[in-house]
């Protein structure tokens, strides 16, 4: 069964970044997790620097679109529209975060799961975070490109995958791809290739028809995430 991904933009109050993803990885009940069926599959500050700020990027993985409604129908029949065991959960939360904004990720192919990235989990200083929109029913198309075209450049750049999404919801018109960067050095490489290189201007060239605007921005992983331990939280 194919997987399926809740991704949050969340917008943090004041100084509490720390404070949140601490309570993220930490406050998330066993118990909950079971009845959800919800892995943790990121928990990331936002590198202000390169994007909005102060926010956390989580992403949680289910068991593909029967996972999620089964999810949403555990939340979401009660009159609360809460779930009962995560309502202090969530209200500790609240303390901490003035909303955000949310996706529906269906992944590629070859993108991996979170058993399989703690399974073999790379050094990661950071992650660079891609939001591209493509022509409107065009995400298959860019997300097969990437893999036969542009996947063994960035491999060779010293990147290793973490996902590659499609966003549901929106005519297919969006993408989502995260890699890891193993140190800051291989980081500024990497910029250093995506402004001037030949197999750069290659991979632009290929996917002109394609590809309206593209934004990357750098996460970090928090210290607890299962990109960091290995395990789930």
């Amino acid at each position: 069964m194919s997987a399926i991904y809740i991704h949050e933009e969340i917008d943090i109050i004041g100084a509490r970044r720390a404070d949140y993803m601490e309570h993220m990885t930490s406050g998330w009940d066993a118990a909950a997790r079971a009845e959800r069926g919800m892995r943790c599959f990121g928990v990331w500050a936002t590198v202000g620097s390169t994007g909005r700020w102060p926010s956390v990027v989580n992403m949680w993985e289910l068991d593909g679109w029967k996972g999620l409604a089964a999810n949403f129908a555990h939340e979401l029949s009660h009159d609360s529209l809460q779930d009962p065991t995560l309502a202090r959960w969530w209200s500790a939360a609240a303390e901490l975060r003035s909303g955000g904004r949310d996706r529906i990720l269906l992944p590629a192919d070859y993108s991996p799961s979170i058993e399989a990235l703690c399974a073999d989990l790379p050094p990661a200083a950071c992650h660079l975070h891609e939001v591209v929109a493509v022509a409107r029913g065009s995400a298959r198309e860019y997300l097969s490109l990437l893999a036969d075209q542009w996947l063994d450049t960035a491999l060779a750049a010293g990147l290793r995958l973490t996902g590659a999404y499609r966003t549901a919801m929106v005519s297919d018109s969006e993408v989502i791809v995260v890699w890891s960067v193993p140190d800051w050095d291989h980081w500024a490489q990497v910029e250093e290739l995506l402004d001037h290189d030949p197999a750069v201007d290659r991979w632009r060239e290929r996917t002109a028809g394609l590809v309206l605007s593209d934004r990357r921005t750098l996460l970090c992983a928090a210290p607890k995430s299962p990109l960091r331990t290995g395990r789930q939280p």
